[in-house]
Formats: structure tokens, sequence, C-alpha cells
């Protein structure tokens, strides 16, 4: 990957009884550089958090930025992500990156929600790609991927992956959200 190589990292961060998330994204270049920031929120709870993406997103305003990361697919308390529309939106190949080995989900939606909360919820959810399991730098991350095939998506993680078990863009956007959140 070229050093120049830039990816949007979008993280979240919720602190107090606010009703709203802290959502940073963070440009950083596959060689490290910092590029650019922006914040934005979307409600604790809510079925927003797609359309604030995509106000950050539009916000930059970079046609420079090649790859859109997103940590998880459901910040702010179930704010269930809709990937294919951020790469619609954004017109980028789009990586949501989990963390830790879950069954999903599914049950967690069924047990905090009901009627139609729950159905969007679900919709969303079930009409996403799969997670796929990526080794990196002896760490274990979960990839679902729209707009890039699985091989080049996992390429990418590591791409932007330098050191430890988190792409660097959603290390430098959770940081951010932590700072603008406290």
């Amino acid at each position: 990957m070229k050093a120049g190589t830039r990816a949007l990292g979008i993280a979240e961060s919720y602190r107090g009884e606010r009703g709203r998330s802290t959502l940073a994204g963070a440009v950083v270049r596959a060689s490290r550089v910092v590029d650019g920031f922006v914040l934005g929120s979307c409600t604790v709870g809510g079925t927003d958090a797609t359309e604030a993406i995509v106000a950050l997103h539009d916000r930059l305003d970079r046609a420079d930025v090649n790859y859109l990361f997103v940590s998880g697919i459901a910040p702010a308390w179930y704010n269930v992500l809709d990937l294919k529309h951020l790469h619609d939106a954004t017109e980028m190949p789009v990586l949501s990156i989990s963390f830790e080995e879950s069954p999903g989900l599914e049950p967690a939606l069924r047990s905090e929600f009901s009627g139609d909360g729950l159905a969007t919820r679900l919709d969303t959810y079930r009409a996403q790609p799969p997670r796929h399991r990526c080794s990196v730098n002896d760490e274990t991350l979960f990839v679902r991927s729209v707009g890039i095939d699985g091989g080049d998506a996992e390429a990418v993680v590591r791409g932007f992956t330098p050191e430890g078990g988190r792409p660097e863009p959603l290390r430098v956007a959770r940081l951010a959200a932590r700072a603008a959140d406290s």
C-alpha cells in the first residue's frame, strides 16, 4: 500500500446521560500521518448513526480519502449501521471492524428492543455482510466489507495496522472521540 493512501476512521465515545454519543472521524495516511478530523454525534439507542457518518464524510469534503473504516456495526447502544448505504453515499469501500468474537447482535437486540424499534434494527442488521476473521500482528479482528472483496479488505486492514490490533484510522478516531466527549 502506498504511504499516501488515506482512510477515514470513525469511532464513537459516550459518557454521561446526554442521550448523544460523540462521533469522531480521523483521516490517516497508511504512513500513519494524521491528515484531518471531523466531529459529530448520533442518538444513543437511535437509528441515525448511518446518516451521521454520511454527514461527517460530506463535511470533510475530501476527494483524496480512499477507504472508510467504522468501529463496529452498532455504535451508540445499538444504533445499527447500514454499510451498503455508507458505501453508496461515500462512494468508497467501507470496512466495519470489530475486535471481539460474538454470536452476533440478534439476541441483544431482542433483549433490548421490541415492536418497530426491533424490526428496524433487525432488518438493517440482517442486511449487512457477514464478518470474516482477520489476523493482524498476532491479533484477531473481525471485518465486514462493502465495495471491496474479502482478500483485498484484509490487505487494506493490514496496511493501516502497523502495530497492535487496531487500524490506525480507528485508533486515532477513538482518541479524538474520547477527548471531545470528556
